[in-house]
């Protein structure tokens, strides 16, 4: 006669290749196992009220069963004698009306009642168990049964499955949550309405549509660098919230292109993105003999294109961050080229001087170059051009109109310049009268001699 094959035999190179296929502890899968098999004795075999442990050995197979009780006494559990339960409950009403006169409900705690199948009292427990404490769990083995109905099975199979998938869901949180502020490698998964989903492997995190690059088209199957902006704990998964437009994203990149800001010889200081148009980066390095802004474009930009064309086309200025701030704004507005920079620390404002030339390049298109180079270095900037520098009132004649007593006196200054250039001009004026009309004199005269000639000579 051949042994009778143990059931639980093949769990061992289950769980295993169940672990790896999803990622998990395979002792959180043992234990979910084991807590499946023992709900599935308890309907089985066990009674209401029981607590069941089962263990399983991974290497044999074999399975053990357990009753857990808790050791209690008089003080811990209240005892009830069933024979009172009649006079108990036909003089409920009266009982409770009277508890809640006294107050006693809310002096006292109700204890829970003792329950044979949970509970053991301390003089039992130690003739069967030795020297026992108070509030101690004690086990009692149990019969090792392993056929069990459909229906315990059922129950086993719908709690493995529960356990499973939060452990799953626990363990994606966890690998992704320490990959929360880095770029990850996906492929599109699919397009709902304007949110895309992109798949990362073991989890699928979500592009909304304000996390996306204006004009850039996404396609199913199309492999993208995402920025991991938060991950939080759901009860259908670890909800990942992916971004494309986020400044960090550009100092992810980086980071991956150049080696010296990624072994920490450049500093990446400040990041000013406007995501799918332009970007500006501040860096910076204390290594003497090292250009930190050739070392981001790489030879004949090689490093700064890769990460152009991972962008779609966005321009990524580069600039030395200076710890003199008038340096660093000045940078920060290039390409254009400033005269002079003027600061007012209390107020974090900037007044800056560029050429009539240079005037637009400085503000760029609606505002761009400005507006980045204000979030670059935290600081409000007034950009003005040299000529409306030297207007009365503005730039090189400010300390002439903070001299001035009053609004008026500079009024006045300014209506009698108006008058002085005013006479210059009637001047002016009067003087080419005069010229004119000597020479309308010198031409009448000129006719006359030339009429006289002609007439000698007839």
């Amino acid at each position: 006669m051949t042994d009778e094959k143990n059931p639980f035999s093949d769990f061992t190179g289950a769980m295993t290749a169940l672990a790896e296929e999803k990622g998990i502890d395979a002792k959180d899968v043992m234990e979910t196992v084991e807590t499946a098999i023992a709900a599935a004795y308890k309907k089985e075999y066990g009674k209401r009220g029981q607590n069941i442990r089962a263990e399983l050995n991974s290497t044999s197979g074999d399975m053990k069963f357990f009753l857990l009780k808790e050791v209690v006494d008089e003080t811990t559990r209240e005892f009830i004698d069933p024979d009172a339960d009649e006079k108990k409950e036909t003089d409920s009403t009266e009982e409770v009306t009277d508890i809640i006169e006294e107050g006693s409900l809310e002096e006292e705690e109700k204890k829970p009642r003792f329950n044979p199948e949970r509970d053991i009292m301390i003089d039992d427990a130690k003739k069967i168990y030795g020297d026992v404490e108070l509030g101690q769990i004690v086990e009692e083995e149990l019969p090792s049964y392993t056929d069990f109905g459909r229906v315990a099975a059922q129950t086993a199979k719908q709690v493995i499955i529960q356990r499973i998938r939060e452990a799953e869901r626990n363990a994606m949180y966890t690998e992704y949550k320490e990959k929360e502020g880095e770029i990850v490698n996906g492929t599109v998964q699919r397009i709902e309405g304007k949110n895309v989903f992109i798949d990362l492997g073991k989890s699928v995190g979500v592009l909304f549509p304000r996390e996306q690059v204006r004009g850039e088209s996404y396609n199913v199957g199309q492999r993208v660098k995402v920025f991991v902006e938060s991950v939080e704990l759901d009860p259908k998964g670890p909800g990942i919230k992916l971004s494309r437009v986020h400044p960090e994203l550009l100092r992810r990149l980086f980071e991956l292109e150049v080696p010296e800001i990624f072994a920490g010889t450049v500093e990446l200081k400040a990041i000013a993105r406007e995501a799918g148009s332009r970007s500006k980066i501040a860096v910076y390095t204390e290594e003497e003999g090292i250009d930190p802004i050739g070392s981001c474009v790489g030879q004949k930009g090689t490093r700064v294109n890769a990460i152009i064309d991972e962008l779609g086309g966005e321009k990524v200025d580069i600039i030395e961050w200076s710890e003199d701030m008038e340096e660093f704004i000045a940078a920060a507005l290039s390409p254009a080229s400033v005269i002079s920079v003027d600061l007012d620390e209390e107020a974090q404002k900037a007044t800056v001087i560029v050429p009539d030339d240079q005037l637009s390049l400085a503000i760029g298109k609606r505002g761009q170059n400005v507006r980045l180079a204000v979030k670059l270095t935290g600081w409000n900037l007034d950009v003005i051009s040299a000529g409306e520098s030297s207007v009365p009132g503005n730039d090189e004649n400010t300390e002439d109109v903070e001299e001035a007593e009053s609004v008026e006196e500079v009024q006045d200054e300014i209506v009698d310049d108006v008058d002085e250039k005013s006479e210059k001009a009637e001047e002016v004026v009067e003087k080419s009268d005069d010229k004119d009309k000597d020479t309308e004199s010198e031409d009448e005269e000129n006719s006359e001699k030339t009429t006289d000639k002609s007439e000698d000579k007839e």
